[in-house]
């Protein structure tokens, strides 16, 4: 049993010391994934890395079970635990986007440059709620693609962490993760909703 899983154990059981001793196992690559995940945002986000792995931790550790739905969460790994991080930061960005697409937050409004003589970056051009939608849909039909998007998308998992994450060969990661983009950027296409009706 690693010293994640460990102290995993420990936390559900009710420890208070384990949650502290958890953080600086796990916090640099949580970061890291975090920061990753936060790069391929549209330009102008403005939650950081930092707050994004605070706020993933506290929802997992401070309250078991409320990212899951359920009255108690166990984790079985470190690999089960990075899926729950993965989840939790899904739903941190979903909601984030959701509030700064509100009307009282700006909504409606539209960014410009500012200078005219440089090219804006070419940056992910990504709406993250449209992603959720779809995300969502692939869920109710093919549930194991859907985690393994979570996993690579949200965290930034290779396509090897992934897999081992999930307990499935790099193979059968692969043949999913090749679906579940095709099926997505079917989805995700702005002509695909008269195809969903």
């Amino acid at each position: 049993m690693s010293e994640v899983t460990r102290i995993l154990s420990a936390i559900e059981q009710g420890d208070p010391q384990a949650a502290e001793q958890l953080l600086p196992l796990v916090y640099d690559e949580l970061r890291q994934l975090a920061a990753q995940r936060l790069a391929q945002e549209k330009p102008g986000q403005t939650l950081q890395a930092t707050a994004l792995v605070h706020e993933a931790y506290l929802r997992l550790v401070a309250s078991p079970g409320r990212e899951a739905g359920e009255s108690e969460l166990h984790w079985n790994s470190r690999g089960h635990f990075f899926a729950a991080a993965a989840e939790a930061m899904r739903r941190i960005l979903v909601e984030n986007a959701r509030r700064k697409g509100r009307r009282k937050r700006g909504g409606d409004w539209r960014r410009c440059n500012v200078q005219v003589n440089e090219p804006a970056a070419p940056g992910p051009d990504v709406d993250i709620l449209a992603v959720d939608e779809a995300l969502t849909r692939l869920a109710k039909e093919h549930p194991e693609k859907a985690e393994l998007v979570k996993l690579r998308y949200f965290v930034g998992m290779t396509l090897a962490e992934a897999a081992s994450a999930l307990g499935i060969s790099t193979a059968t990661a692969d043949r999913r993760w090749r679906y579940a983009r095709a099926w997505l950027a079917r989805h995700l296409r702005p002509d695909a909703s008269s195809e969903r009706e």
